[in-house]
């Protein structure tokens, strides 16, 4: 059995799942409704990132016993430049502090990139970014990686950056 799993705060990782569901006829559902990991023998896992993780990827991915008898894809999506080799470095690192190692092992791991409108944004979030927004601006430019000015660009604004030709490279993997 097959499944696609997201984990998606404000709607792009699941837009993701839900385009990939179409074109592949698998199942997709929220990571806070899938119950047992391991009935599935291919997972692949669109997750938000959020605060330095991936959201819910812990919490379903990490329960995964025996990965060497799954395929396990893990799929993120975020702001910044999916392409750029130091972003891409600092994701993977955070994922390997929220796997155990022989899932991360396993895992083939994509990077898309999502969106944002801040009008949608709960007042935490909103207070959160504009902290880390201020912050950011602190940093002198010489300094600042792309996550940090994929932020400063997009502050504030509805940006949309999916692109669902970037899942063709994820159907040819499963």
């Amino acid at each position: 059995m097959d499944i696609i799993i997201y984990g998606s705060q404000y709607g792009t990782a699941r837009q993701y799942a839900e385009e990939l569901g179409r074109r592949t006829n698998m199942d997709v559902k929220s990571y806070r409704k899938v119950s047992d990991i391991n009935s599935y023998t291919t997972i692949v896992y669109f997750g938000a990132l959020y605060a330095g993780g991936v959201m819910g990827m812990s919490e379903t991915i990490g329960k995964i016993t025996f990965p060497d008898r799954k395929r396990i894809v893990i799929a993120t999506v975020g702001l910044a430049d999916p392409t750029d080799p130091k972003n891409i470095g600092h994701i993977r690192d955070n994922i390997k502090r929220q796997l155990p190692p022989e899932v991360y092992d396993q895992a083939e791991i994509f990077h898309l990139r999502g969106g944002i409108d801040y009008s949608k944004l709960r007042f935490k979030h909103r207070i959160m970014m504009r902290l880390v927004y201020k912050k950011a601006l602190e940093v002198p430019e010489s300094e600042r990686n792309a996550e940090l000015n994929a932020m400063i660009e997009t502050y504030g604004k509805k940006v949309d950056f999916v692109d669902f030709t970037s899942l063709d490279k994820i159907i040819d993997t499963i």
